[in-house]
């Protein structure tokens, strides 16, 4: 009953609480797309590695359902000992480096967002299930406070040296763009 009271309520917040849930909003909307542009350049080192065209990689990219997966071919490429040591190195890292930046981002991909008008509190309430032996948690409360904001910004500054580093990575060893 509360989500429903406060999705209510905050139909028409005050000025402030707009002005401060418009800004989350859009850092959010930020994050996503500095991670869906970002994520996209692995098409890129699909076609490098496995030597394809870029409509072929795409395909490929396509086909695979998750950032999860899509990193892992990468990596599994990477791997192969056709690849030179230099490269594989800088790749291995700049994967490593994105899927670090994945787990902030599925947090608020993967939550419900309140935001209450009367106390200015935001929270975020986790879309997932935490299993033990013998329970199960679900719906983790989170603070959307200050220190959280600083953390989304510096993942998309984060997300951006990465995109950064996976275009280098794309002309450096003449990957087809």
């Amino acid at each position: 009953m509360q989500a429903t009271r406060t999705a209510v309520r905050t139909a028409a917040p005050s000025q402030a609480t707009s002005t401060r849930l418009q800004d989350i909003l859009l850092l959010i909307g930020q994050l996503n797309y500095t991670w869906t542009n970002t994520e996209s350049l692995l098409i890129h080192m699909i076609a490098g590695l496995a030597k394809v065209d870029k409509e072929t990689a795409i395909v490929i990219f396509l086909t695979l359902n998750t950032t999860r997966a899509r990193v892992d071919l990468v990596e599994r490429l990477t791997k192969m000992r056709k690849t030179a040591p230099a490269c594989r190195k800088e790749i291995l890292e700049t994967t490593r480096r994105l899927s670090d930046e994945a787990k902030l981002r599925n947090k608020y991909n993967h939550c419900i967002y309140s935001f209450d008008p009367d106390s200015g509190r935001n929270v975020t309430q986790s879309m997932r299930i935490f299993e033990s032996r013998d329970e199960i948690k679900y719906g983790k409360i989170e603070e959307l406070d200050a220190r959280e904001i600083g953390r989304i910004r510096e993942s998309i500054n984060s997300l951006v040296a990465i995109n950064r580093m996976f275009w280098d990575i794309t002309e450096r060893y003449s990957f087809p763009t």
